[in-house]
């Protein structure tokens, strides 16, 4: 089965013994958001696989369990957009035990 979406942006969260392909050693990155062109889920395994094109301009097939979701932007026909960088805010800083900020 194979799925069109119209705007759906994915980040990558690399699983340390996830499915291969790993995206992270295949041309994306974190700080990225990257365009859904489609999606694939083969008969034979309970994992769909999201068709996105990397930072070298090649389409990989990325499983689910690699991707979370950023946002849909339906009218940007960009294949990929900067994530913004977070920031903890001071509220959460402050609860934290200092160990967790080194």
């Amino acid at each position: 089965m194979l799925w069109l979406e119209t705007g759906l942006y994915l980040r990558i969260e690399e699983l340390a013994n996830g499915p291969r392909p790993l995206p992270l050693a295949s041309g994306f990155s974190s700080g990225t958001a990257y365009r859904a062109l489609g999606c694939f889920n083969p008969s034979e395994t309970s994992d769909a696989y999201y068709i996105l094109s990397n930072d070298r301009d090649e389409i990989w097939f990325i499983c689910n369990r690699h991707l979370r979701t950023v946002s849909l932007e339906p009218e940007s026909k960009l294949f990929r957009l900067p994530l913004p960088k977070t920031t903890v805010p001071e509220n959460l800083l402050k609860a934290l035990p200092a160990s967790d900020l080194t």
